[in-house]
């Protein structure tokens, strides 16, 4: 079939083929956005649910990585999509070693939850962008442009001043540090992950699960005391709920999603998943910032979209 566009004045005349196809394109990348923004969604809740969970953040941590891999391993068997074992084995040692950063990162943002505000300990967390912005010139060779230097200033700004350093003094230092912790394991699994290719998104999802289930369990049979934790039938579907949700189908809703629209369309969402932890909190956990913390959040997170925003092309 004859595909084109002839344009006559200023109406378009396309060929039916061309019509179909550039619908379909349209489609396909609208349900693409809408998977990463649902998905960022998903994972913008995951501080609520910690919080009504009451059990130890190795306990929640592997839950959420052994029930993930399980909702994983079984959408790959349904579609019959079988892993590819060789990539696999040839960056097995990258991707143990992502599994488990991403493990012992899980557990330092739960303790984060514990001991500060869902609001700090996300924006804490969402400090793994200046991370990788300031290792990226050592690891990479990649050059820190005056705008990147800037955005990284503004950001550690936000951060001293959600702290609460010019208000009362600094409250939930700990949580602040753990979710600090977090975001350096985060930002390290990040640059890990620019090491390896050749692999899809849900192989190496797939693996990386596992390996933070296998790195957490001794983690919680060595920390933890048995009959500690009130496996309530509440708890239980609180743990099922991150497990299939915030994990496995929000995973699953990501990766099918993130190849089909431009990268920086990818980045721009992702900052959806704090600015729905922060109003959720606000909403449901009754949480409230001082006039600080607002400027510090604005720093915070105008800076990390900022420093994803591309630049216009020179002219000449």
């Amino acid at each position: 079939m004859l595909i084109g566009i002839f344009v006559f004045g200023k109406r378009p005349f396309l060929f039916p083929g061309k019509c179909r196809y550039m619908q379909m394109n349209e489609k396909y990348s609208h349900s693409a956005r809408l998977g990463i923004i649902g998905s960022m969604l998903i994972f913008g809740t995951i501080g609520i649910f910690r919080r009504w969970t009451p059990l130890s953040s190795g306990v929640v941590a592997l839950a959420r990585a052994a029930v993930g891999t399980l909702v994983l391993a079984l959408f790959m068997l349904i579609f019959r999509k079988k892993p590819d074992w060789q990539s696999i084995k040839r960056q097995w040692l990258p991707l143990v070693a992502s599994g488990l950063l991403l493990g012992f990162n899980w557990i330092a943002l739960f303790e984060a939850y514990n001991y500060t505000d869902v609001s700090v300990a996300t924006l804490s967390y969402y400090m793994a962008p200046v991370i990788i912005v300031l290792a990226s010139p050592l690891l990479f060779g990649e050059k820190l442009t005056v705008k990147s230097g800037l955005c990284v200033l503004c950001a550690l700004l936000g951060m001293v001043l959600i702290s609460g350093v010019m208000g009362e003094g600094i409250t939930g230092l700990r949580g602040i540090v753990f979710g600090l912790a977090a975001a350096a394991m985060y930002a390290s699994v990040v640059l890990i992950n620019k090491r390896i290719h050749g692999i899809s998104g849900l192989d190496r999802t797939l693996v990386q699960l596992f390996v933070s289930a296998v790195t957490i369990l001794p983690y919680v049979l060595l920390t933890e005391k048995p009959g500690g934790e009130a496996f309530t039938g509440k708890v239980i579907l609180l743990l099922i709920v991150m497990g299939v949700v915030h994990t496995g189908i929000a995973y699953l809703m990501y990766f099918s999603s993130v190849e089909k629209v431009p990268a920086q369309t990818a980045a721009l969402c992702s900052y959806i998943d704090p600015a729905a932890s922060l109003i959720l909190s606000a909403v449901l956990l009754g949480e409230r910032m001082d006039e600080w913390g607002i400027i510090g959040t604005v720093l915070i997170l105008g800076s990390a979209i900022v420093a994803e925003w591309p630049q216009k092309p020179r002219k000449g």
